[in-house]
């Protein structure tokens, strides 16, 4: 029998303001599950990444389909998964696999604002905090466990001990404040260069 950890997170700005439209992922470490096997997609999606925050599972594989009408290239120079997709066009999509535990931040060589965030966790207990703030983990094992509020741009996640007993909720509050975008370079690790203005005919 397992239990669950029920609350919320408040993600608040640097000034102290309310964060608008800001993804979070809660999630908590301590043990090991098998990966899902289902793949998670990241969209490029007029200049953006969709999501830009994503939780999965050590062994599963994200795609990063391209939906816009130019080349994007994708890459991470992450310690735990670094890789570099190339250039690919509209209706084209790649995968990779991510074996290893951490923080893998991937970015688009071609375009300097796009970022995006996979948190590669050792178990399946992760979940997409809700537009209300509001999130529920399942199927959590009894014990006493550190869980952790991430979202992109915020110096450090917020985390809190919970004790989750067997066929009951455990409540739980979290904060955390989310700072500006991390200023990066590009796939050589040299600044981007600005592109040329657009030609119309």
């Amino acid at each position: 029998p397992t239990g669950r950890v029920v609350g919320s997170v408040k993600v608040t700005e640097a000034d102290g303001k309310p964060a608008v439209n800001a993804e979070v992922i809660v999630y908590l470490v301590g043990f090991a599950e098998p990966p899902a096997g289902t793949p998670t997609v990241i969209q490029q999606k007029g200049r953006r990444f969709v999501p830009d925050l994503v939780a999965i599972t050590v062994g599963d594989s994200v795609s990063f389909p391209n939906r816009d009408p130019f080349l994007h290239n994708v890459f991470s120079q992450s310690p735990p998964r670094k890789f570099d997709l190339g250039s690919f066009k509209k209706g084209e999509s790649k995968d990779r696999q991510f074996a290893t535990p951490g923080v893998v931040d991937v970015y688009c060589n071609i375009h300097p604002e796009m970022a995006a965030t996979v948190l590669v966790l050792p178990n399946r207990r992760h979940t997409r905090v809700g537009a209300d703030g509001r999130f529920t983990l399942d199927g959590v094992p009894p014990g006493t466990w550190t869980v952790f509020a991430y979202t992109r741009r915020a110096a450090k996640p917020a985390s809190s001990k919970v004790t989750v007993t067997a066929g009951a909720d455990a409540p739980l509050e979290l904060a955390v404040v989310r700072g500006g975008e991390v200023p990066h370079t590009n796939k050589y690790g040299e600044k981007y260069r600005r592109e040329p203005p657009p030609t119309y005919r």
